[in-house]
């Protein structure tokens, strides 16, 4: 394993990292450095590792090999300074918590677990669904919301930790056009502040308008960097290889990527 030293400063350092499921790797031989204060659209095709690679960054599946920084210190050390947004389809949506009681779970970093929740952190989280446009929605259970609704609700979870990483893993599959929006804003807001953020993310057509970062992967890691520089015909090609599925949507992206030419 890498004995490099990361600075403080950097959000997300990852070395020598390997992932296998039944012997058969998923991610192979990662290594990334993730500036600080960046939108990271994490981008490939299906089978990729991408979902696997943002948990494996938060131990919630086992490593074969490599090691995980956050600001220079093992995750488990930095854990407070990580928000998480998982996959919509992955929670339990009939389980019976209101909104606002959701959102107030992303205290729990600050307050301990098993404590309750006093008055100054549930309006924390009040503010939390305002800013997603959800405050009206506080008492109402989960189960009860849409699908767009339901994942703004995560986000404000998130929002509520008051993290400086961010992992959010597709927040874009399968909502409405306002959810949309407010995501886009949220994220942006908080790239305002400094804070990075690293969304796994399937619309190639959109990759150029949303992120300044993007990590290319398939396996490995094909190409990272800025995405004027990294989201181009040539590593799209690499990254997206024989997957003909994709092959549409890959067209789509290489024509609103400039200086791209079509052959």
């Amino acid at each position: 394993m890498s004995n490099t030293t990361h600075s403080s400063s950097v959000p997300l350092a990852i070395d020598d990292l390997t992932v296998a499921y039944n012997e058969k790797p998923v991610l192979w031989d990662i290594n990334l450095d993730i500036p600080e204060g960046k939108l990271v659209g994490i981008v490939g095709p299906n089978g990729a590792g991408k979902s696997t690679l943002i948990k494996a960054c938060l131990d919630l599946v086992p490593r074969a090999s490599g090691r995980v920084m956050v600001y220079g210190q093992e995750y488990k050390k930095n854990r407070r300074l990580v928000g998480y947004v998982p996959q919509r389809e992955s929670v339990d949506w009939d389980f019976p918590v209101s909104a606002l009681d959701v959102v107030a779970m992303g205290t729990y970093g600050r307050i301990g677990w098993c404590r309750p929740v006093s008055k100054k952190y549930k309006q924390e989280a009040m503010v939390a669904l305002d800013r997603v446009g959800l405050a009206d929605y506080a008492h109402r259970q989960i189960s009860q919301l849409s699908g767009g609704q339901q994942q703004r609700v995560f986000l404000a979870r998130a929002l509520a930790q008051d993290a400086q990483l961010y992992f959010m893993d597709e927040p874009f599959a399968a909502v409405d056009a306002a959810t949309e929006r407010a995501i886009v804003t949220l994220l942006h807001e908080l790239k305002d502040q400094g804070k990075t953020c690293l969304v796994v993310h399937h619309d190639l057509a959109t990759v150029k308008e949303y992120f300044d970062w993007v990590l290319l992967l398939n396996l490995r890691v094909v190409k990272a960097g800025p995405t004027e520089e990294v989201f181009t015909a040539e590593n799209l090609k690499a990254t997206y290889g024989g997957t003909l599925s994709a092959l549409s949507e890959v067209g789509v992206a290489l024509k609103q990527t400039k200086g791209v030419t079509e052959s």
